[in-house]
């Protein structure tokens, strides 16, 4: 599943380039043949602002939110794209500079302000982003766009008009949630942020946002606060990305990647800080896992630990004979992994590219087994009897319990992340296929498909081509859990005619099976969403 390419015409810079949004869909050129049931669209979030005036955004998690839409309907494709007028976006527009700090940038006080209005901008407190360039995802039968701060934004799907700014703090005691919400069958969402707990100290709050309402009222009026996990560090939560859920647990991973609030709190107002200045890592405590039960919301007192890693995105959850199963993109070491996403970074030549990447975190998929059940008396021998894995759980004298991953998958400097799976049918229980995007030294150049059980791989690749996140869509007869297609974005820079397109796979084998061509370069997205 390795990368067989080479980058030296540098293409991938074009991934990080500023774009115009288009004033109305523009039609594509179709290859192929699409399925005739795959009637809906495609919702992808990302960066398409990198830069205001003359002054640029240094990192990946910065450039503003631009929202991407390919429609398909009876064999034809349209695709359309427009910024979300968010504050951040609206306000940098109206003053022609960057007016809100963002992820890794810092915004400036008004140069045309006196020396006295100016100070005083610097001690007004935190404006928090609501630049939301992640994710799009639904709640009730409405969609919102999100970063990870409190700030979501309720858009139109069909027109791409932004709609409203909600604060999330206004319904339930988060100060921000991830961009990777589960979501159930009948529409009942749940997520993870941070919050103040007892005495100041910080915690983990999973919410809960029930689904469409009979009376037709908003969901998110109804969140509550379904469990709470304790911090292991009173003023330094970890960052959290992503988290699990089986069909009884939330599974929430504890990582040496630490907020350290009191900086947060504190040096906001001094030139130039931002939110990547405020991370630290705790080179000690390694990597914690907690286990929660869904119903009703109980933290368990069990503590799994293993040795530290980043990570990001959770492939799938699963129980299976009392141990809970998670798999996971992790990347080695208690290094912070997006030091290394600055533009500056990503935009070098490729053998610069490759230089950075030697010194950053490796990537690896990786299994972990969750015993439920512990007694004192198994100290130090492996709790996992699962026939079908090689992951270890071993009881410490200390009441905790250690954990060894079995390796779906490792290669040197080559990522299987943005991973998916058929999530209609198998979030939660046990599984056999995974998607991801494919990132050689951090370039995405090819999409893959692993086989948990037997790490058998297929890969999708071209010259000089880089897709994004590759989405599964389920065909609606289908019999098997790879039985659909596979959804992705692809830019080709160097192509004069049509660089960008929608690539469209079959799931089974990774074989193409058609594409749609557009004449207009398309920046990176992050994450998305088929709507049907």
């Amino acid at each position: 599943m390795a990368s067989r390419l080479e980058h030296p015409a540098g293409g991938y810079k074009k991934l990080f380039e500023t774009c115009e949004e288009l004033p109305e869909p523009i039609s594509a050129q179709v290859s192929g043949k699409i399925p005739t049931w795959l009637t809906g669209s495609l919702l992808r979030l990302g960066p398409g602002l990198f830069e205001i005036g003359d002054e640029p955004f240094h990192h990946l998690f910065d450039g503003q939110a631009l929202m991407h839409k390919f429609d398909l309907k009876d064999g034809r494709v349209t695709y359309h794209r427009r910024f979300i007028r968010t504050d951040a976006y609206v306000r940098a527009m109206t003053e022609k500079r960057i007016v809100i700090t963002e992820f890794g940038t810092a915004a400036y006080p008004d140069p045309c302000k006196n020396i006295f209005s100016r100070f005083f901008t610097y001690f007004q407190g935190i404006e928090v982003t609501d630049n939301c360039l992640v994710n799009v995802y639904p709640i009730g039968e409405d969609f919102y766009a999100c970063t990870e701060t409190n700030y979501i934004t309720k858009v139109d799907p069909d027109t791409l008009e932004t709609i409203k700014k909600v604060d999330l703090c206004k319904y339930v005691s988060v100060n921000g949630v991830t961009a990777h919400p589960h979501i159930e069958q009948d529409g009942t969402l749940y997520n993870i942020g941070n919050c103040f707990g007892k005495n100041m100290s910080l915690a983990y709050n999973i919410v809960k946002i029930p689904p469409a309402q009979d009376d037709k009222s908003d969901p998110i009026e109804k969140s509550e606060v379904l469990v709470q996990f304790p911090s292991s560090e009173r003023l330094k939560p970890s960052y959290v990305h992503s988290f699990g859920m089986t069909e009884s647990y939330f599974v929430f991973v504890e990582t040496p990647v630490k907020i350290n609030l009191l900086k947060f709190l504190t040096s906001w107002s001094i030139r130039g800080t931002n939110y990547m200045d405020c991370f630290e890592s705790n080179d000690q405590m390694g990597t914690w896992f907690h286990l929660a039960t869904k119903n009703p919301g109980i933290n368990i007192e069990h503590k799994f630990r293993t040795s530290a890693f980043n990570v990001f995105h959770h492939i799938n959850c699963f129980e299976d004979q009392g141990f809970v199963i998670v798999d996971l993109c992790t990347w080695k070491g208690h290094e912070f992994v997006y030091n290394y996403l600055y533009l500056a970074n990503l935009k070098q030549n490729w053998e610069e590219v490759k230089a950075a990447a030697l010194r950053a975190p490796q990537p690896e998929v990786r299994r972990y087994v969750l015993p439920l059940d512990l007694h004192r008396e198994e100290q130090g021998k492996n709790l996992v009897s699962l026939p079908y894995t090689t992951a270890t759980a071993v009881l410490c004298t200390d009441g905790t319990v250690w954990l060894e991953p079995e390796v779906l998958f490792s290669a040197p400097r080559q990522a299987f992340e943005f991973p998916q799976i058929n999530y209609q049918k198998h979030c939660g229980k046990n599984y056999t296929f995974a998607y991801g995007l494919g990132l050689n030294h951090f370039i995405p150049d090819r999409i893959c498909k692993l086989n948990v059980k037997s790490k058998e791989t297929w890969i999708w690749q071209e010259p000089d081509a880089y897709p994004s996140e590759p989405l599964f869509v389920q065909s609606p007869d289908a019999k098997d859990e790879d039985d659909g297609v596979l959804l992705s974005i692809v830019v080709k820079p160097g192509v004069i005619q049509r660089p960008a397109f929608l690539l469209i796979l079959n799931a089974t084998d990774l074989t193409e099976i058609a594409r749609a061509e557009v004449d207009v370069i398309i920046p990176v997205t992050l994450h998305g969403m088929y709507k049907p």
